[in-house]
């Protein structure tokens, strides 16, 4: 087994410790912000200043728009706006570092008009065998990572809550709701934290029901059970619709909630809408890395694990290019090849963020799974796992957004037994405690890198029982 690694931190110019609780104030209203959108499409911003110094920016921002919302400590302002040449006057303005929009659907989520319908995703996958309720069962997924052994000793514990960032949850289910912290569930659609109770269930999307039920589905003699059945799961619904649309400022509220709200974990299957790559030679997707890179940063910085899928294009992500036909996703994609590797996949790229494959029954890399030396951390089981549904229901999804939850709940287990531990020391535990898993198991001839490390499993398959242990 490979040492604890991180991938190295951008430095933010100018930035302070993001220690403090989130200042940010809702300024704009549904009204409002209508008013300024009457006559024209209204532009969905975010204005990026120097940490702590935003007041200048908001300002200007509502001189010709409206401040949705705004996340002080990290300096990033949600923005509305009609005016066509908004970006260029606010970044004109004394303290402003970048001003970019999150979408290209002008409307989208804005003023109740939702965006085009789009083929689903990567990182979304179409249910399988669906079915009722039924005796518990222990699948193949629990055994691979020594789950059922694990709870032999310990389920973890329920002060450990894990926040499942993704299309929502349903929290009546069964195999749920005894797990489920509604106090600490929000909806983050549009950038702006919502509690109206239930707001955080889906749309129609089951994908954020089948991954909480992953993570921490109760041991209760029905369905399914969850690698970390005695903690918690939070709703943090970072999308938008029934396209299931994860844009910035959704997911920038999503990490700044987790860390005020005192999560150990984050999980995240997904990838920031809508540009599957973000590169730094386009002002917009500059501006998105940013925002939601400070923001997991912040989340990092207040005591969380952020896990995040390693994507489904059965792309090398240590490649020197990478290509790009799907973005943007919101309106008209066009074809982007031989992208440079630093336009990057947000938020499994980013720092401190640990990245998963997925394996398959086998043991073997799943063929969707992305993967990449030294850009995945661990792998997990990923294909044809079976979890919750919403509406009592249980069905088996495949995607690398399905060995995700598993890490994280193996983190939640390593939080249950070292309670005091650090988002570094919990990580350096998950590697370390890793099964090495050699390039000659992954059923491929594109993996690079020693059994302790390498292109399709990272540290190697994450074990729950050793995380007890």
């Amino acid at each position: 087994m490979q040492l604890f690694r991180t991938r190295p931190r951008a430095t933010v110019i100018g930035a302070v410790a993001l220690t403090a609780a989130l200042t940010g104030a809702y300024v704009g209203t549904t009204a409002s912000v209508s008013s300024v959108a009457a006559a024209a499409d209204l532009g969905a911003y975010l204005v990026i200043t120097e940490p702590g110094n935003t007041q200048a920016a908001k300002d200007a921002v509502a001189k010709d728009g409206v401040v949705a919302y705004s996340y002080d400590k990290i300096g990033v302002i949600v923005a509305r706006s009609a005016d066509s040449g908004f970006a260029a006057k606010i970044k004109a303005v004394d303290g402003v570092q970048q001003v970019g929009k999150s979408r290209t659907a002008a409307t989208a989520g804005l003023r109740g008009v939702a965006p085009k319908p789009k083929p689903p995703k990567p990182m979304l996958e179409q249910p399988q065998s669906i079915t009722g309720a039924s005796a518990e069962t222990v699948e193949w997924d629990m055994k691979a990572i020594h789950a059922d052994q694990a709870w032999a000793k310990t389920t973890g514990s329920a002060d450990v809550v894990t926040g499942i960032l993704d299309t929502g949850i349903d929290d009546t289910h069964e195999d749920l709701s005894a797990n489920f912290d509604a106090s600490k569930s929000v909806s983050c659609a549009g950038g702006v934290p919502n509690t109206t109770p239930g707001i955080w269930r889906p749309d129609s999307s089951e994908h954020g029901t089948h991954v909480a039920g992953t993570v921490a589905a109760a041991k209760n003699g029905k369905g399914v059970i969850g690698v970390a059945p005695g903690t918690k799961v939070a709703a943090v619904k970072v999308s938008e619709g029934t396209g299931s649309f994860f844009y910035a400022e959704n997911v920038v509220c999503g990490f700044v909630w987790a860390a005020d709200h005192k999560f150990k974990v984050t999980n995240n299957s997904y990838y920031v809408d809508p540009w599957l790559y973000l590169c730094s030679d386009d002002p917009d997707q500059k501006a998105i890395a940013e925002a939601v890179r400070r923001a997991a940063e912040y989340a990092h910085d207040g005591g969380v694990v952020n896990v995040a899928a390693a994507g489904n294009a059965s792309t090398d992500l240590a490649a020197a290019t990478r290509s790009d036909s799907s973005s943007p996703n919101d309106s008209t994609a066009t074809s982007r090849p031989n992208l440079p590797k630093s336009c990057l996949s947000v938020p499994t790229e980013l720092p401190d963020v640990v990245t998963v494959s997925s394996t398959t029954s086998t043991g073997a890399k799943s063929s969707f799974s992305n993967f990449g030396l030294n850009v995945v951390d661990v792998a997990a089981p990923g294909s044809n796992i079976k979890s919750t549904l919403p509406g009592n229901q249980y069905g088996s999804l495949s995607g690398t957004s399905m060995a995700s939850p598993h890490v994280a709940g193996v983190v939640a287990l390593l939080a249950s037994t070292h309670p005091g531990a650090s988002p570094d020391e919990l990580v350096k535990l998950l590697y370390t405690q890793a099964t090495d898993w050699s390039c000659s198991k992954g059923g491929g001839s594109t993996c690079t890198g020693p059994d302790a490390n390498n292109g399709y499993f990272g540290e190697g398959l994450t074990d729950a029982l050793k995380a007890v242990s």
